[in-house]
């Protein structure tokens, strides 16, 4: 197998639609998918990667039922609460982004804490994108930008996205059907390969991702050169 990207990015598509199938409640297909998503960041890293991002939940998502947000927001709860010991163990540093004004305080505080308490680990890096949209996140460094009253160059505006410091993703992967970047890392991703997949994200397994590896392994990135 050809060399491996360093950091990937997941659109986890399908939770809802997977339950839908299966005659379960829509939650029960988010549980699945907060399972699958730890399984899944952990072989990643297993493999060598260094940076995963996931996209847990997008501004677009804050419209929906309020029953289903409040589920949602319970998981995030448990995740903050339960799985820090696991990323400590095995070294992976958690950044959450997005905007902290749409969701309940105590999952900011929660994520922030668990981001204090990881800082040290020096395996990976987890990336929870949760309330985020990349058109908003490019405006927030738009108006940063200006408000510093001079021109940026690339790698300072870079800088000023909520991914700032991290490097831009090699890979995006989504899962449940669709084809496109739904508001995810615009601006990151204008050399990111991309790997579609028709499965629902509860029913992506590891083997699925290393196909998707095999995929990109195969790929020749000239970013615009012969």
């Amino acid at each position: 197998m050809g060399e491996l990207p360093r950091h990937i990015a997941v659109i986890m598509d399908g939770n809802g639609r997977w339950a839908k199938k299966r005659l379960l409640p829509r939650n029960a297909g988010h549980r699945e998918g907060l399972k699958r998503m730890i399984s899944l960041s952990e072989h990643a890293f297993g493999r060598g990667i260094e940076y995963v991002t996931l996209f847990a939940l997008s501004t677009e998502n804050l419209a929906r039922p309020q029953e289903e947000l409040g589920a949602l927001f319970a998981l995030f709860r448990k995740y903050f609460t339960e799985n820090l010991e696991r990323l400590k163990a095995k070294g992976i540093r958690l950044k959450v982004i997005g905007d902290e004004r749409l969701l309940p305080g105590d999952i900011w505080a929660l994520a922030r804490s668990g981001e204090e308490e990881t800082a040290g680990g020096k395996s990976g890096m987890l990336v929870l994108a949760i309330g985020y949209g990349g058109r908003q996140d490019i405006l927030a460094a738009v108006n940063a930008a200006v408000r510093g009253g001079k021109e940026v160059t690339g790698e300072e505006f870079s800088a000023l996205l909520s991914t700032g410091g991290i490097p831009f993703p090699d890979l995006l992967i989504r899962t449940g059907k669709e084809k496109r970047l739904s508001n995810f890392l615009l601006y990151e991703c204008a050399y990111t390969e991309l790997y579609f997949s028709d499965k629902m994200f509860p029913a992506f397994t590891n083997a699925d991702l290393d196909r998707a590896l095999e995929s990109y392994a195969k790929r020749d990135r000239r970013y615009g050169k012969i």
